[in-house]
């Protein structure tokens, strides 16, 4: 199929003008490519990861290594999604620098798609599935912009496992029951 402009555009999901490469925490949803449930299972409200899931959750853990001024902060590893918190730290108080050229301050874009490429690469050397994709195309990200916020996003991750049952991107929950934002996503709120 022709690429037609008018039918085959993509919109950006992020907010328009803010700078992603700013100091603040961001609260970040990644999706396996068609909610395939890759990295594990939830036995009794817990999440039992496998040699997929592990290797999820090492690179999410190794970003700081890759990505100066970098933090993490709560996170977990779904069957097919992660949730975590990204937090892009300041400059602060630091020695005058003795080069001539500036640090780089990654956004959050370019470090959820070295978390993507990361994990994916790894994920499929496992798996013998060279190139196949392993997460959706994109990302949810909301900036968290008090701490009664954040709290409320860590109380979500944390209690995420013990609500698969009823978790929108369970592939076995019925899909029209999210007809509208759920009450329980802190972030929505």
């Amino acid at each position: 199929m022709k690429y037609d402009p008018q039918k085959h555009h993509r919109r950006s999901i992020r907010l328009k003008g803010y700078d992603y490469s700013q100091a603040g925490a961001y609260f970040v949803n990644i999706v396996t490519q068609a909610r395939a449930c890759l990295f594990g299972d939830v036995v009794a409200g817990e999440m039992r990861l496998n040699d997929f899931g592990q290797v999820v959750h090492g690179v999410w853990n190794n970003l700081p290594n890759h990505y100066a001024g970098v933090e993490l902060d709560a996170f977990v590893v779904m069957p097919n999604h992660v949730h975590g918190i990204v937090v892009i730290v300041g400059a602060g108080f630091k020695p005058a620098p003795t080069t001539t050229t500036a640090p780089t301050q990654h956004g959050l874009p370019e470090i959820i798609r070295g978390f993507k490429t990361f994990s994916a690469r790894r994920i499929n050397e496992l798996r013998g599935t060279p190139g196949v994709p392993v997460w959706q195309r994109n990302y949810y990200e909301h900036i968290i912009r008090d701490d009664e916020s954040l709290n409320r996003i860590r109380e979500y991750i944390a209690n995420n496992p013990s609500q698969w049952a009823a978790d929108r991107e369970n592939p076995d929950v019925v899909r029209a029951t999210y007809a509208s934002p759920r009450q329980d996503e802190p972030w929505r709120i």
